[in-house]
């Protein structure tokens, strides 16, 4: 039985004995029917022969009438030995009662109330610390400290980030034999900090952290901290750490610590600002006066950029580990995990779909698997295919389909065009990232999307490949001007692209005739909510026109190459724009076949994914119209 329910019973059985030895002693000492009389008609009735018996306890008279069987109590003083005298003469029965006898009860009647109320307001100072809202523990930390009854995650479930878990495995290490490293003179690390784009397994990692030490771990957020009251986010650090001392050596996990981490200054409280409060404590808490040995803190952010200088320190955060998005054979391992929960069929092949999905964080990768589970289930099927994840991948890259969108053919013919000149430039010009497929059904915020994936993981890229990424994004508003003789809105994007992408090559890269130079330095603005990058304008209007005029120049030497390639190849570029508009989506291998004039094969649909024998599928997958759901009539077998 939870403990809060127990308290609630023992204060209600308490509170109900109360009343009931409280109702016990004024029955007893009011029993019967019994009437308020004065002493003056106590005595004028004792006169007239009318009270038979009267019992005396203390100052309080009970007594009973000759002729009746109604009973009467008053109150006399404390010395009135007259009464005695007058009711002996009357012939009045007179009993008393030795006071103590009633002692007790007196007391329990006097103290009652205030027991009551004391312990009311004691259970509720109890329930406000110690319950769900607690409301007056400002000041103690909300660290949770990791069950043994909860599920475990180990570096069994973590893939893709070796390096990041031989770091904290030698943490762990550190905490389990620590005498082994201090043999030679050297210290446990205080601080790890985990730095990483958003989904690469930061907490998870952590949270493996917790399943493989076998010492306390104890987790709070970084916003946990800071509250409305001047004050409390200081005292839970101090608190967090005590609680960290008294279970140590144990290792204490704060997820997010840009919230509380950000640097001094840059809010608008000045120096008393609550954050900076909190994050001074944190400083002392990790490397001040008092030492913290057997307390490790792990920390995870995404943004390090805006942490203060004196937390990321050496003595504070010794240790720096980048968790970075997976490499090729990264994403395999990460599927493998993921992969482990869902029935595959025969066709999935992980290695294709690793080395098609350069980018993605081990989150995108999860999503990914989840999302092909969910279409496989959607056409009731047994396992789930390469279909599913191919469909799964390109929702995740481009977005859903919006075939609910309604389009006019003349619409359908621009996208169509668009997206051609985007995918023959891609394929005709050299350095360019190969082609996985070309679509114009909706997706997203876009009519239409040619979609390319690299070979390998690019670190660095050339002047030659981005100088291909220009004439590529230039391709759709050439083919518009080529063969529609007509510009639209479409390109609009693909030219918002194309300007920042050439300036970044003259004022970054120094890729131009100016030289090897940066033009604009960036500059951090210490705004409350971190800091925003502003452009500071360190050249002269001369350099101002030059770094204009190589701009355009990288812009226009894109458009003239992807117009040339157009105008030499207009026959494959109608096929191609006939092609999407018959199957609305082409893969790599068929525009290859359109480029050298060879016929297309048959359309395939999704039937030809369906589980073997299986009416009910092939029922649910075959839509009226024949056409396949979830993508276009011209989807080919991944196999």
């Amino acid at each position: 039985m939870n403990s809060t329910v127990k308290t609630i019973l023992m204060w209600v059985c308490m509170i109900t004995c109360l009343v009931f030895v409280f109702q016990f002693v004024v029955k007893g000492s009011n029993t019967g029917h019994d009437s308020a009389i004065s002493l003056s008609n106590l005595m004028d009735d004792a006169d007239k022969g009318k009270v038979a018996e009267i019992t005396v306890n203390g100052t309080e008279v009970t007594g009973k009438y000759r002729d009746s069987k109604e009973q009467f109590h008053t109150t006399i003083p404390a010395n009135y030995p007259d009464m005695y005298k007058v009711l002996r003469e009357k012939g009045v029965n007179i009993t008393v009662k030795d006071q103590n006898n009633n002692a007790w009860f007196a007391i329990l009647l006097q103290i009652a109330p205030f027991a009551l109320i004391l312990g009311i307001m004691i259970f509720f100072l109890r329930q406000m610390q110690s319950g769900g809202n607690k409301a007056m523990s400002f000041g103690k930390s909300r660290a949770r400290l990791l069950s043994l009854q909860q599920k475990k995650v180990t570096f069994k479930d973590v893939a893709g980030v070796d390096e990041a878990k031989e770091e904290l495995k030698e943490i762990i290490e550190f905490l389990r034999e620590s005498a082994k490293f201090q043999r030679l003179g050297g210290r446990i690390p205080k601080g790890v900090l985990l730095v990483g784009p958003p989904g690469t397994g930061k907490t998870l990692l952590a949270r493996a952290v917790a399943g493989e030490a076998n010492v306390p771990f104890f987790s709070i957020s970084g916003s946990d901290f800071v509250e409305m009251f001047v004050g409390v986010g200081a005292s839970r650090v101090r608190d967090l750490f005590e609680q960290g001392k008294k279970n140590a050596p144990c290792i204490i996990f704060i997820d997010e610590i840009d919230a509380v981490g950000r640097h001094r200054g840059a809010g608008l409280g000045g120096g008393h600002d609550e954050r900076e409060q909190t994050l001074n404590q944190l400083l002392v808490e990790m490397d001040g006066f008092e030492s913290n040995d057997g307390v490790i803190l792990v920390a995870a952010t995404n943004r390090p950029d805006v942490l203060d200088p004196a937390l990321l320190r050496p003595g504070r955060f010794d240790r720096r580990v980048m968790v970075g998005r997976p490499d090729v054979r990264g994403r395999e391992e990460v599927l493998r995990v993921h992969a482990k929960k869902v029935p595959l069929s025969e066709d999935v092949n992980l290695n294709v779909l690793a080395r098609g999905t350069p980018g993605f964080s081990g989150a995108d990768l999860a999503n990914m698997v989840n999302e092909a589970a969910l279409a496989a289930a959607r056409y009731n099927r047994k396992s789930v295919h390469m279909y599913d994840f191919e469909v799964a991948k390109d929702k995740v890259l481009m977005g859903a389909e919006r075939k609910s969108m309604l389009l006019t053919d003349e619409e359908k013919k621009v996208t169509a065009y668009h997206e051609a000149g985007h995918a023959l430039v891609a394929a005709i010009r050299d350095h360019a990232d190969p082609l996985h497929k070309v679509t114009i059904i909706p997706r997203g915020m876009a009519l239409g999307v040619t979609m390319q994936l690299p070979e390998d993981d690019r670190h660095t890229v050339t002047k030659d490949y981005l100088e291909t990424q220009l004439a590529i994004l230039m391709g759709g508003r050439c083919a518009e001007e080529i063969f529609l003789k007509k510009i639209t809105t479409g390109a609009g994007n693909d030219i918002e692209r194309a300007t920042e992408l050439s300036r970044r090559m003259v004022c970054e890269y120094g890729m131009s005739d100016l030289g090897p130079l940066t033009f604009g330095k960036k500059e951090g603005g210490e705004i409350f909510l971190g800091r925003e990058i502003t452009q500071h304008r360190d050249f002269s209007d001369d350099t101002a026109k030059q770094i204009d005029f190589a701009v355009r120049n990288f812009v226009d030497l894109g458009y003239k190459s992807a117009y040339s390639i157009l105008d030499t190849h207009q026959d494959a570029m109608h096929r191609m724009a006939v092609a999407l508009l018959e199957r609305e989506t082409i893969d790599a291998a068929e525009i290859k076949m359109i480029i050298n004039g060879d016929e297309l094969p048959p359309m395939k649909s999704a039937l030809a994914h369906a589980e073997p024998n299986t009416a009910d599928t092939q029922k649910v997958l075959k839509p009226e119209g024949g056409r396949a759901p979830g993508f276009g009539e011209g989807r080919p077998s991944p196999a």
